[in-house]
């Protein structure tokens, strides 16, 4: 069984997010602990929230409050919800969280069957709750919990094998080729892409870009493509390299069939559903592109925008690190269309948080300086904590191939508190 334990400042999106599988019967409350209960057993994220305020009121200077642990026992695993329960009752109690109130959440919306638990880190009192060498007591309690429950073992070393790392590429250190050749050969593995586009917007996390090529030589046609390295500002750096160099994987032919293979899986999948969710509540939620950015990369999602040379939004593209899935913004809905984005942040459009659909116009005064600097946080604590300019975990230690899909609505916390009689309605 894996564990994975996050901190955050993001208790309410946190709660939300868990609670949308929930609506979408895609996962159900097993248990509450120490909480407001309901008479039905039922919950809005208003009614779990309530629950942990008289801790956040408290709280002294405590930045993370929020806890966010997912259990993940191996896939051949069945366990009940029972016997879930009852492994949550007791790792929780293990790592030192036992008389916190926290709730405990099943998804299944994947194949992998797997519970969250959300709670906060500061006791009554506002004390922040000791999580020295919380690590590896986490795992020391996975690996009795594994004996006690009969669960298929998953140690640490194991879990590192089975984890590819991938490094943006610096094209001034090293070999860029066999910097490129790390990434391009094992992304379409691990990520489902529908367009070049969004195959694009993928690479551009890593520092790489790919161009198209289409002419003719002696009457015969040629097509592929050639691989570009990129500067910190995103342009074209060094000499393009022929696809064919990177193995079969990378050429365009295999990337076409990857592209209509995707298509089919992704029809009707329940990730983009969620997705749109997630990105229209945090829309509805965020004044400007710094913060919109900010939120969904602490719930694993980036967001890529291209902008013309006279600032205008002409694509976003969505890259949900959770599901492993690449999304242009308009294949969500056209609400969430390269163009709606546009009028949102250029052109000081605001979505009404009240009315869905309704938009009205107001005065928005976005510092592009701060977009281009602005400071990013990934929601989980991974393996690693190298921070890349992208915002994502330099390594993307256990995100990748190995990642527990794990999807979080956050909400800031301070829009939250800030708005917190319109959440009062819930």
């Amino acid at each position: 069984m894996i564990a994975k334990i996050g901190k955050s400042a993001n208790l309410y999106g946190a709660l939300a997010y868990n609670n949308t599988k929930v609506d979408k019967e895609n996962g159900k409350i097993l248990m509450v602990n120490k909480m407001i209960e309901t008479l039905n057993g039922q919950y809005s994220v208003g009614q779990l929230f309530r629950s942990f305020e008289p801790y956040l009121i408290a709280n002294r200077n405590t930045e993370k409050h929020t806890l966010h642990i997912s259990l993940n026992p191996d896939p051949k695993d069945l366990v009940s919800d029972d016997r879930f329960r009852q492994i949550a009752e007791e790792y929780m109690d293990a790592v030192g969280y036992g008389e916190q109130p926290f709730v405990v959440f099943k998804h299944t919306d994947i194949d992998r069957t797997h519970i969250h638990i959300v709670s906060v880190c500061v006791d009554e009192q506002g004390r922040k709750i000791s999580d020295k060498f919380e690590r590896v007591r986490s795992m020391k309690v996975c690996r009795e919990l594994e004996k006690k429950h009969s669960l298929i073992a998953a140690t640490e070393k194991e879990h590192q094998v089975k984890s590819k790392v991938f490094k943006p590429v610096n094209y001034k250190a090293g070999d860029v080729k066999s910097q490129i050749a790390s990434l391009v050969r094992h992304l379409p593995n691990y990520y489902k892409f529908q367009t070049l586009g969004e195959y694009n917007a993928l690479l551009s996390l890593f520092n790489i870009t790919t161009e198209k090529i289409d002419s003719e030589i002696e009457g015969k046609k040629n097509k592929g493509l050639l691989y570009f390295p990129l500067n910190k500002k995103g342009e074209k750096a060094g000499i393009p390299l022929k696809a064919s160099l990177f193995g079969k994987k990378a050429v365009l032919s295999a990337l076409e069939q990857h592209f209509e293979k995707c298509k089919v899986t992704l029809k009707n999948h329940a990730c983009k559903q969620t997705l749109k969710s997630v990105i229209s509540k945090t829309l509805k939620h965020t004044d400007d592109e710094v913060n919109f950015k900010k939120q969904l990369l602490e719930q694993g999602i980036n967001v890529v925008v291209r902008r013309n040379d006279s600032d205008r939004i002409y694509g976003i593209t969505f890259i949900d690190h959770n599901s492993k899935t690449v999304w242009n913004g308009s294949r969500l809905g056209k609400e969430l269309s390269a163009n709606v984005f546009n009028d949102i942040w250029n052109k000081g459009i605001i979505i009404n948080s009240t009315t869905p659909g309704l938009i009205e116009r107001t005065e928005l005064h976005i510092d592009r300086e701060d977009i281009a600097s602005e400071e990013t946080h990934s929601f989980f604590n991974f393996l690693y904590s190298n921070k890349h300019e992208n915002g994502l975990v330099e390594d993307f230690g256990g995100l990748l191939p190995y990642a527990q899909d794990e999807d979080y609505e956050e909400l800031d916390f301070s829009n939250r508190m800030k708005k917190k009689s319109r959440y009062k309605k819930n």
